[in-house]
């Protein structure tokens, strides 16, 4: 399944080349060896070495002398510092202010635009090959079968693969414990109806996906927001003190690379965490939809992977590892898998069949995690390459967090930048991004982005990029 678009020639290069600089190998002031050099060295046209270094201009690592070639430009990189942990109102509130979620999402599906907002990854770093071939190869493998409803908890023989994949993830659970649903959103929304009502009280963390926030208004629930680590996440001594205070009927968290922090868990924060919800009888619900992107093998653990009693319902799916488009997930909801399965016929009846079969078929082929490594690779690249830019670009005190898997970045800018404002500006320049307080019930991180790393590193997001950290100057400067 190695059959991810590769980066073009010029970005192939373009990176090598940042890396020997970043490494030392052409230190401060250094003058880059010819274009004939480079072009013989890495096997390419002197066109590309030409478009290379302009690229790498745009990066602003190196500058043009006239009739004396590129230099390395003086200022070393300095990574930015992390956030600090979260500090939220320790009051239930109901969700408020979502409706600009929908703008950020609609641009996501605007092609004359540089999509930096929406966490959808570019169809270069998806396995699309695979996926045609094996949709393709639905109806002579499958027959009738793939015409059919798929009523939950749906095809054994997916079921049978997604329980192969959790044993990754420390999980060991039969295919009959398993629920495909259509994406881990309702996966998200069903483990909700399953174990709340509305007016109950639901511990989040702070900020969360905005995407959960909107489910839980659909559901009239409140939110009680809790102080998070931009590292590990939920800080559990600080929801041990909420469920002390408040009523909470569940806890809902992303402990492997959630978003938008990118923060994961150790293995004692997990457990210490779900130990809490079991002594508390309160359900944790987990979102794991990231969990296999982490940059370091092995793969994390999930927090499921821990419980005891059964209080854990886990939420999964494969939209952010082989296409968002797909819509595949699934529920491992534990002692609530009888009313979770009856909410889920009662909900959308069943889960389509076409796209279950070619998820199925590319598992058993293999060569998924092959295809894994690549992907996380590709990954942990572009996310330090994003920080760069922002620690390049942006204003002065600029902070940034430290992902070590996914393809999110959360952004902490000066006190006096307006997310909202530098959202807008940047959407009349064609260039969205996640404005922070979509990421809260109650429009907290007004001074905080969130930037897509998952696009390709051209000349078209660099340029983007810098023009994002160009008007968060002018914001800073009260322009």
């Amino acid at each position: 399944m190695n059959d991810a678009t590769e980066p073009c020639r010029y970005e192939t290069v373009a990176n090598a080349l940042e890396a020997q600089i970043e490494a030392g190998t052409w230190g401060a002031g250094a003058r880059l060896p010819g274009m004939r050099k480079l072009a013989a060295q890495f096997g390419v046209s002197v066109s590309t070495i030409v478009t290379a270094e302009q690229l790498l201009e745009d990066r602003g690592l190196i500058e043009a002398r006239p009739r004396s070639g590129y230099y390395v430009r003086e200022h070393p990189w300095q990574p930015p510092e992390a956030p600090e942990r979260s500090a939220p109102e320790s009051t239930p509130t109901a969700v408020t202010g979502q409706e600009l979620v929908l703008q950020v999402v609609k641009a996501a599906n605007a092609t004359d635009q540089v999509r930096l907002g929406a966490a959808v990854p570019h169809a270069s770093f998806l396995p699309a090959h695979a996926l045609q071939r094996c949709f393709a190869g639905v109806a002579r493998n499958w027959g009738d079968r793939a015409l059919e409803y798929a009523f939950p908890p749906g095809p054994p023989e997916l079921r049978q693969q997604v329980a192969r994949r959790m044993a990754d993830a420390g999980c060991q659970h039969a295919p009959e414990e398993i629920i495909i649903t259509n994406g881990a959103q309702e996966a998200l929304s069903l483990s909700l109806r399953a174990v709340a009502n509305p007016g109950d009280v639901i511990a989040i963390e702070s900020p969360t996906f905005y995407g959960l926030l909107q489910t839980i208004e659909a559901q009239g629930l409140r939110t009680l927001e809790i102080p998070t680590d931009p590292d590990e996440g939920i800080a559990p001594e600080a929801l041990a003190l909420a469920l002390d205070q408040w009523p909470v009927a569940a806890v809902m968290v992303m402990p492997n690379f959630g978003n938008p922090l990118g923060h994961c868990a150790s293995d004692e924060r997990k457990q210490a965490l779900v130990e809490l919800c079991e002594a508390r009888q309160v359900p944790l619900i987990e979102d794991d939809v990231y969990g296999d992107l982490s940059f370091e093998a092995p793969r994390p653990w999930a927090a499921k992977a821990y419980e005891n009693s059964g209080g854990v319902l886990y939420c999964g799916s494969f939209s952010k590892t082989l296409s968002p488009g797909l819509r595949v997930g699934w529920a491992v909801p534990g002692r609530f898998h009888e009313r979770l399965e009856h909410l889920k016929y009662a909900h959308s009846a069943a889960s389509p069949a076409w796209p279950g079969f070619a998820v199925t078929d590319l598992l058993e082929r293999g060569g998924y995690d092959r295809y894994l490594r690549r992907v996380r690779s590709d990954y942990a690249r572009v996310v330090e390459a994003m920080r760069r830019a922002v620690a390049r670009y942006f204003p002065a005190g600029t902070r940034t967090t430290r992902p070590m898997g996914g393809f999110v970045l959360w952004v902490e800018l000066p006190e006096s930048v307006d997310a909202i404002q530098l959202y807008r500006r940047a959407l009349a320049e064609r260039i969205s991004i996640a404005p922070g307080p979509m990421f809260s019930p109650t429009g907290r991180f007004q001074r905080c982005i969130r930037l897509n790393c998952a696009q390709p590193r051209d000349a078209l997001v660099e340029r983007a990029l810098a023009r994002v950290g160009e008007l968060a100057v002018e914001l800073a400067a009260g322009s």
